[in-house]
């Protein structure tokens, strides 16, 4: 299954266990906060910028306004559970693919979205 999500022209040049483990983060998470509702992922292709996008959408509890600021940083966490290093390390890796990774509360104040980028490397 993980292995057709991302494109070919991410996974011949990606640490898949990595990229494997920043979407593994991101579910958690959705999955910790959201008690009802429903949890997306969603991939796409951006060929302007040519780049991938994928995202992790909840409609739970959403990102508390005293973590937003330091979301990605090294114990950075509302919940009881875990150490609050999973958005860090997740940060790490996709900055070390040449991405970009950030969240926002949705605009309907129910849950939030964490979505990163990844460079394409050109079409096969």
């Amino acid at each position: 299954m993980w292995h057709n999500f991302f494109p070919r022209r991410v996974i011949n040049a990606a640490d898949k266990i990595r990229l494997y483990q920043t979407i593994a983060n991101l579910l958690t998470n959705a999955i910790k906060f959201t008690n009802k509702g429903t949890i997306t992922v969603s991939a796409d292709v951006n060929d302007n910028n040519n780049e991938l996008i994928v995202t992790v959408r909840d409609s739970g509890e959403g990102i508390h306004s005293d973590i937003i600021p330091r979301l990605f940083t090294k114990f950075a966490t509302k919940s009881n559970a875990g150490t609050g290093l999973g958005l860090y390390i997740s940060k790490n890796i996709i900055e070390a693919h040449g991405g970009r990774i950030w969240a926002e509360n949705n605009q309907d104040g129910k849950g939030a979205n964490f979505t990163f980028t990844l460079p394409l490397s050109p079409t096969l």
